[in-house]
């Protein structure tokens, strides 16, 4: 069985989704690249989190080519392959429908910089135009959103993306920026966000890159 390890993550963070409630239902989907052996585990289209099981990750290479699995892949799997290909640094890629980013995200907004968590993501995290979902130009329009220097965006009327080096650390984005789109829809609630300024967010960056243990 190949990348079993990654088979076991997917699974396993495809529960997450549900638990820290970024999706409902079967939306959204989760990948894991394994650069060496130049194939992505996948989650399969519109099944249950609690009900797959690591023999349902599908195994594709990046020309979207089933290499392993009988089920499909996930409807998104051109977005997370434009990604892998766009960017050196992403090794896993998280897609989410969760409340607050998707709310914003209907209003076509970027979350701009109000707390210095949104570091994490970049400067701000961007909203990517709208396309409709499976398609090659809503893959197109994530990678323009997250060019080279943004590690989650907003996708218009849709939802969000994150990515990073690992599927824990493309998971931890996706938590912190639907933390940082709720707090975003509170402020904007009751005034308006007094912003950090764009070298102290930067600042931020550069500490988190030796965040953690």
């Amino acid at each position: 069985m190949e990348l079993l390890e990654e088979r076991e993550k997917i699974v396993e963070y495809g529960k997450k989704l549900i638990t820290a409630r970024l999706t409902k239902a079967t939306g959204g989907n989760l990948s894991i690249f394994n650069k060496s052996k130049e194939l992505i585990a996948i989650s399969p289209s519109g099944m249950d989190y609690f009900e797959t099981t690591k023999e349902d990750i599908v195994i594709i290479d990046l020309d979207n080519n089933i290499k392993e699995g009988s089920r499909k892949p996930s409807s998104e799997s051109k977005m997370h392959l434009e990604i892998y290909k766009n960017r050196e640094d992403a090794t896993a890629v998280v897609h989410t429908h969760s409340t607050f980013a998707t709310t914003i995200a209907t209003l076509n907004w970027e979350i701009p910089p109000l707390h210095y968590l949104v570091a994490f993501a970049g400067t701000k995290v961007p909203c990517a135009k709208y396309a409709t979902y499976g398609t090659a130009e809503l893959a197109k329009n994530v990678v323009d959103a997250l060019n080279k220097s943004f590690k989650a965006c907003l996708l218009s009327n849709h939802g969000l993306i994150s990515t990073g080096n690992s599927i824990e650390e493309a998971f931890t984005i996706a938590e912190i920026t639907e933390f940082m789109a709720e707090l975003f829809y509170r402020t904007k609630c009751i005034g308006k966000p007094v912003l950090l300024k764009k070298n102290e967010i930067e600042k931020n960056i550069e500490k988190f890159r030796n965040y953690g243990q």
